[in-house]
């Protein structure tokens, strides 16, 4: 997220929520952070901040009413009667400690934040952060003693790494607001207590998201079911995997039926893929558009976790950008071992 160091941090309070089924308790603060500190007050907002990303958006939901959803009437107190902070801080901390009985689930702080002058699309927003740290580091610390030096132990948060956070933005109030969520622990399914249980947001519906998950469903179908289903090397899949981004990279509109003749081929596997296209919307509610305009900023989020290395052995590590047809598998009978061959022009 940009323009951090603009936004104030308004109010914060933290409270302790364990796992209620291993008998950890929930430890309600009855006053908010003093704050006094302009350091740690600019560290805290850049801790809390930072992992955003603004285009990843998302609602609040219910299964029957928007206005049922706990953490959506909570939010929407606060920003109609800021004098209310503290008294809805503990609601949200106990909503949570109800919501933390999974056996995954690990006790921690959670950290409620009110936010002004948050840029969003080019507009200064208020906005309600709910955080959790559930990792504690070990941190060595210098201390004078006697004359000389001695170091200690301490545990404590390492504020480049946000366990879990939610970002509440006070926009489109009516629908749900603008929802960022990040959730780096307990990413299995059984474990997304707080994207699921606790916030209950689903995604918008917009390019962003849909080329988001078309890219995420290409990656997923390409390492895990082309491989079960097919014949295929590790090179082939790196080469459908750089094949589908080029695609997204080259084109400003994603048609499903286009992606299917250029890019899979094969009708076999075209079925397999739209196969697996229904499975993965059914398994995340969420239906990806057969025509959507292709959104760079999510093209280049996907574009990280895209891996083109080819893992031979433990001696080499071939990296793969390009032409598959400069690249030449076969078998040494007379060594006993597979080999590569690889064609070029120039050496770097």
């Amino acid at each position: 997220m940009t323009g951090i160091d603009a936004v104030t941090l308004e109010k914060a309070i933290v409270h302790k929520v364990g796992n209620p089924t291993r008998g950890e308790a929930l430890q309600l603060s009855p006053n908010t952070l003093t704050l006094n500190d302009e350091v740690v007050r600019g560290m805290l907002t850049r801790y809390f901040l930072a992992p955003f990303n603004e285009h990843d958006a998302y609602h609040f939901t219910h299964i029957s009413d928007i206005e049922m959803n706990e953490v959506y009437q909570y939010a929407k107190t606060i920003f109609h009667d800021p004098g209310s902070f503290q008294k809805v801080s503990v609601f949200l901390a106990q909503l949570l400690y109800q919501k933390s009985t999974h056996a995954r689930v690990k006790e921690g702080e959670l950290y409620v934040v009110l936010f002004h002058k948050l840029l969003i699309e080019g507009e200064e927003k208020q906005a309600l952060g709910l955080f959790k740290s559930e990792t504690k580091e070990t941190f060595l610390k210098v201390f004078s003693h006697a004359g000389g030096w001695e170091l200690a132990a301490e545990d404590g948060i390492n504020i480049n790494k946000l366990d879990k956070g939610c970002l509440i933005i006070r926009d489109n109030e009516a629908e749900g607001y603008k929802v960022l969520v990040v959730d780096n622990t307990n990413k299995q399914n059984d474990t997304q207590y707080w994207v699921t249980d606790f916030l209950q947001v689903q995604p918008y519906t917009d390019s962003y998201h849909h080329t988001n998950q078309a890219l995420g469903l290409c990656k997923l179908f390409i390492e895990k079911e082309y491989a079960e289903k097919f014949e295929i090397n590790k090179s082939d899949q790196i080469d459908l995997l750089n094949k589908s981004m080029d695609y997204f990279k080259s084109k400003e509109q994603f048609n499903l039926q286009e992606f299917a003749e250029e890019v899979i081929h094969h009708p076999d596997v075209v079925d397999s893929f739209m196969d697996y296209k229904r499975n993965f919307e059914a398994s995340r509610n969420y239906s990806i558009d057969e025509d959507f305009e292709i959104h760079i900023a999510a093209v280049k989020q996907q574009q990280k976790v895209f891996k083109s290395i080819l893992k031979l052995d433990k001696n080499f590590h071939v990296y793969i950008h390009g032409r598959r047809d400069l690249l030449e598998r076969g078998y040494d009978e007379m060594v006993g071992k597979k080999y590569y061959k690889l064609y070029f022009d120039e050496e770097a």
